[in-house]
């Protein structure tokens, strides 16, 4: 995993130089899309077989993707496929997506919790979380029913955890030491 992070960087950091001088935003779209092709197994199989042209390739994934391509993105799509980097698209989309969500001011936040969390009480915990980082937050919730209570927030690289869970465990640590 580590290694199509480290390939995938200088992809997403030239495909993201390129994008900010036109549509952002369209370009973000084609190339999540291209991304979600590219994971399927069946796509990769057929990347990888000799008998396979790298147009067909692109060709597939085009009209896999079902939307129009900018003609960046389509350069940068033949770019991947001749390079045989199509397995490291969706790495790539994800870093280009952080470049894109830092170039804006937003990060993703991911809210760990034990059971759902509404609307009205979620817009307060993101505006808490907001203040806490310093920053403009996108959050998404993921279910973990084992934390039992309270939330774990995780920003980037940085981790929150207010959890029944990590109290439970400082507890033991505490105890035991």
């Amino acid at each position: 995993m580590a290694e199509l992070t480290t390939i995938a960087r200088p992809y997403a950091e030239a495909l993201f130089q390129v994008a900010r001088q036109g549509d952002v935003a369209a370009w973000a779209r084609q190339i999540e899309a291209l991304a979600q092709v590219a994971q399927h197994p069946q796509v990769r199989q057929f990347a990888d077989s000799p008998k396979a042209s790298e147009d067909q390739v692109v060709d597939l994934v085009t009209t896999a993707a079902q939307l129009p391509l900018a003609p960046g993105v389509q350069n940068f799509l033949r770019t991947v496929v001749a390079n045989g980097r199509l397995v490291a698209l969706p790495a790539i989309a994800e870093q280009f997506h952080g470049l894109v969500s830092a170039a804006s001011g937003v990060s993703d936040a991911v809210i760990y919790s034990p059971y759902p969390i509404e609307p009205a009480p979620l817009a307060e915990v993101v505006s808490s979380l907001e203040k806490r980082f310093g920053r403009k937050l996108t959050a998404s919730v993921v279910l973990e029913p084992e934390l039992i209570g309270g939330i774990r927030v995780v920003v980037g690289d940085e981790v929150l955890d207010t959890s029944v869970k990590a109290r439970l465990e400082r507890m033991k640590v505490a105890l035991s030491a």
